[in-house]
């Protein structure tokens, strides 16, 4: 459930109201503005089947106005509830429970590149480093919840979905920092560290299987789907499912021992998970219906995402053929 909040001129209030009842809203109160003379806020309760049309239709009515500002509240109960009848009778097919707007701005926190986001890629990557190094599951584990650079690759996912630029060169950029500072720091970690390289923990970065891809294509669309559905705590065991920041450091100790042959391994490794990860995702932002609103928002949209889709499609491929050959032949 919803509050949403539509601060707008008073002339406008009739539109609203009928724009807002006709696309189901559970209840709509009106208050006038007490700083402003001629502006009334509208309260607006709305729930998930309805909640995207609503705030499309609103935008919609108030295009072209000037001095309006529409707000999204959570709600975590009211009283009465809304009568079950009243809420099944407004259902209709919508994207889930995340409105567009919800998701925006959830993923553009993860495409920022500040001291924040590199703070947390420099401690990961210490963690999981010494954590490989020192063959310990649960250290190794930590550093994959801490997990910074998932974030970025679902931003992309999201950009390209809703065909916007802006958030795709974020998410590039945030995502190419992210890795390059991993990896950086875990040759020199390499260099000056003493090197265990009987540590199964980092051992089994090196090498990638069929069944490795098919849980990273799961992971990813587990991740996309607990972002438009809100179920954020579903992102725990996809971070530990599908981590890239271990292959990132493998890679980086690796080259930091001379170990050219592990770290193409280790390569490999981070290649498919990335590839998957943004590959099901953008599958589960089209499932879902996460576009653009307006009617060439989503033409360009269509556009980028079906461009996208092939040329990830065409990497999983390239990297399966790569898997198969790599994969020793039974005896």
């Amino acid at each position: 459930m919803r509050q949403i909040t539509v601060s707008a001129p008073e002339q406008e209030l009739e539109h609203i109201i009928r724009r807002a009842e006709r696309l189901g809203a559970v209840d709509i109160r009106v208050h006038p503005e007490l700083q402003q003379k001629d502006r009334v806020s509208i309260h607006i309760l709305a729930d998930k089947p309805t909640r995207q049309e609503l705030l499309d239709g609103l935008q919609s009515v108030l295009n072209g106005v000037e001095d309006w500002r529409i707000t999204l509240t959570p709600v975590e109960t009211t009283i009465p509830y809304p009568e079950e009848e009243k809420l099944r009778a407004t259902e209709r097919k919508t994207s889930g429970g995340q409105t567009r707007e919800e998701i925006y701005n959830a993923v553009g926190q993860n495409a920022k590149l500040d001291a924040s986001y590199l703070i947390f890629v420099v401690l990961s990557t210490v963690v999981a480093a010494l954590g490989m190094l020192a063959d310990s599951v649960a250290v190794v584990v930590g550093a994959m919840v801490i997990a910074p650079l998932l974030g970025p690759n679902l931003a992309l996912a999201v950009g390209v979905a809703l065909g916007d630029g802006k958030l795709i060169g974020r998410s590039l950029l945030t995502n190419i920092a992210g890795v390059a500072l991993a990896f950086g720091l875990s040759v020199v970690i390499g260099l000056l560290w003493p090197i265990n390289l009987d540590s199964a923990e980092l051992l089994s970065r090196s090498t990638v299987g069929f069944d490795g891809m098919a849980i990273a294509l799961a992971s990813g669309a587990a991740a996309a789907l607990s972002l438009v559905s809100g179920v954020s705590s579903a992102l725990v065991g996809v971070m530990v499912a599908v981590a890239l920041l271990p292959p990132t450091a493998a890679i980086g100790i690796f080259i930091g021992v001379g170990q050219t042959q592990l770290a193409l391994g280790a390569l490999l490794l981070l290649s498919v998970n990335v590839v998957c990860i943004n590959l099901s995702a953008q599958v589960v932002m089209v499932w879902r219906g996460i576009t653009p609103r307006t009617f060439f928002e989503k033409r360009k949209a269509r556009r980028s995402s079906l461009i996208n889709g092939l040329i990830w499609l065409g990497l999983l491929l390239t990297l399966g053929t790569l898997m198969w050959y790599q994969t020793p032949v039974p005896v």
